[in-house]
């Protein structure tokens, strides 16, 4: 019976940190911040104020994440969006390491961002945070266009999933049963 209450206190003992290997984002992945927002919530007693941070981050070689933190400090909603864009990172497949494979247009709330891909040595034609993504993605070449909000997030996020649904020509000739050779033409 001993033993039993020995085992109880060492399984729910308190002083004992959690070994989470995700609590530290990746050091080769760069960061840049999107926006920082203060928010204000009125209580009775009055103003509270905190931070909030938008995040994106990647390795310039096909992966990219975006993250949101809040904090009462500013430096913990970035740390704190910064672990939350590392774990949401996606691979990007990019055609010669440069440009992305096809023409899309993505929605994402009030923004339609379209991305299209561009001749070598044209660089990123972007502006705000979908010049952020596409960079820390590693696209080198590539020409955009954002339509209506110009709310930073969404445009981030319309970003994102319009890297997320690019499809190679490996995958397309999968789908079709074809070389790739065939579908490039």
């Amino acid at each position: 019976m001993n033993e039993n209450v020995k085992e109880k206190q060492h399984k729910f003992n308190k002083n004992r940190k959690p070994k989470d290997r995700n609590t530290r984002p990746n050091k080769l992945l760069e960061e840049k911040v999107i926006d920082i927002n203060r928010v204000t919530k009125v209580v009775k007693g009055g103003r509270i104020f905190r931070f909030s941070a938008i995040v994106v981050v990647g390795d310039r070689r096909g992966k990219v994440g975006i993250g949101t933190g809040k904090a009462k400090e500013m430096p913990d909603a970035v740390k704190k969006a910064t672990l939350a864009a590392s774990k949401n990172l996606i691979n990007v497949e990019l055609i010669d390491n440069r440009t992305i494979s096809h023409e899309i247009t993505v929605k994402e709330g009030a923004v339609k961002v379209i991305l299209k891909p561009a001749t070598e040595g044209t660089g990123v034609k972007a502006g705000g945070p979908v010049r952020d993504v596409l960079e820390l993605a590693g696209v080198k070449d590539v020409l955009s266009k954002s339509l209506g909000s110009s709310t930073k997030v969404n445009m981030a996020r319309a970003t994102l999933k319009a890297l997320k649904n690019q499809k190679s020509p490996a995958h397309i000739a999968r789908l079709r049963g074809k070389t790739i050779e065939e579908i490039r033409g």
